[in-house]
């Protein structure tokens, strides 16, 4: 698979290399109803505005992200208030600890598999 991943990646940076190879030509972008001007090659121009659309939609994701981290933390004190434990999983996420009492066991030999649909 990691082969798989770095193909793909060095398709990726081909293809965008000829990409840029191919746009050199300058072109001049008019902000301000032509009182500034900006003069350079169009590929610059393309992954300037690209580099500044990234940028704006990082900082819009901002406010959404401080408030899911706030929401997960209060979260995390109402499991302990209630006496739930939370346990750390391999990845860093924390899961809490669920224990259904009174679940019948699985029969032998289902290996805990559900019954196939329509029986």
């Amino acid at each position: 698979m990691r082969i798989l991943s770095w193909i793909f990646y060095i398709l990726l940076f081909v293809l965008a290399l000829a990409f840029a190879l191919s746009n050199t030509e300058p072109v001049e972008v008019r902000f301000f109803a032509g009182q500034a001007t900006w003069r350079a090659p169009l590929v610059v121009v393309l992954l300037s505005f690209l580099a500044a659309g990234v940028l704006l939609g990082l900082f819009a994701c901002i406010p959404s992200f401080f408030r899911q981290r706030r929401a997960i933390a209060g979260l995390r004190k109402e499991l302990k208030a209630v006496g739930r434990p939370v346990v750390t999983t391999a990845g860093g996420a924390t899961e809490p600890v669920i224990r259904v009492e009174g679940a019948a066991a699985a029969p032998s030999g289902s290996g805990g598999a559900p019954p196939p649909l329509g029986v």
